[in-house]
C-alpha cells in the first residue's frame, strides 16, 4: 500500500525533489538510470510532475525533461543546509546593521588540524631469560 502523504504532499515549479522509484505502482516509473536522481519541478499535473534532470551523453551533460508520477517523488533535502544558512546570514546582518562589528558571512574551508607534540614513555629494556635445563 502506498501512504496517503505520498499524494497529499504539494509540489511546487522550482522544488527540488529526488527520484525514488515505488515498485507498488508500475505506472509513471522513471527510467532506471534517474532512479536516486535530484531534479528541479517545471510541470505539476494532476498525478504527475515534470522535472529536469541533468544526464551525461557522450561526454556532455544534457538537460532532460521528464514526466514522473508522484509515488516516484519525494521532496529532497538538498537545500536544507543552505536555506539555513541563509537565514542565519539574515540575522546576523541585522545586528552588524544595528552597530556590531563586521562579520564575514563566507564559508570558509575546514582547516587542518594544529600540530602537537606526542610524549612517549620511556623506553625499557628486555633481556631473554638464560636457557636453564628443566629435568
Amino acid at each position: 500500500m502506498i501512504k496517503l502523504s505520498t499524494y497529499m504532499t504539494t509540489y511546487k515549479r522550482g522544488d527540488y525533489v529526488d527520484i525514488k522509484c515505488n515498485p507498488a505502482q508500475h505506472k509513471g516509473m522513471p527510467f532506471k538510470h534517474y532512479h536516486g536522481r535530484t531534479g528541479i519541478v517545471y510541470n505539476v499535473t494532476p498525478r504527475a510532475v515534470g522535472i529536469r534532470v541533468n544526464k551525461e551523453i557522450n561526454g556532455k551533460i544534457l538537460e532532460k525533461r521528464i514526466n514522473i508520477r508522484v509515488e516516484h517523488v519525494i521532496p529532497s533535502k538538498c537545500r536544507i543546509g543552505h536555506i539555513n544558512r541563509v537565514q542565519a546570514n539574515e540575522i546576523t546582518k541585522a545586528e552588524v546593521r544595528k552597530g556590531g562589528e563586521k562579520v564575514n558571512l563566507k564559508r570558509q574551508p575546514i582547516l587542518p588540524k594544529a600540530g602537537y607534540k606526542v610524549k612517549l614513555p620511556k623506553p625499557e629494556t628486555m633481556q631473554p631469560i638464560p636457557f636453564s635445563a628443566l629435568l
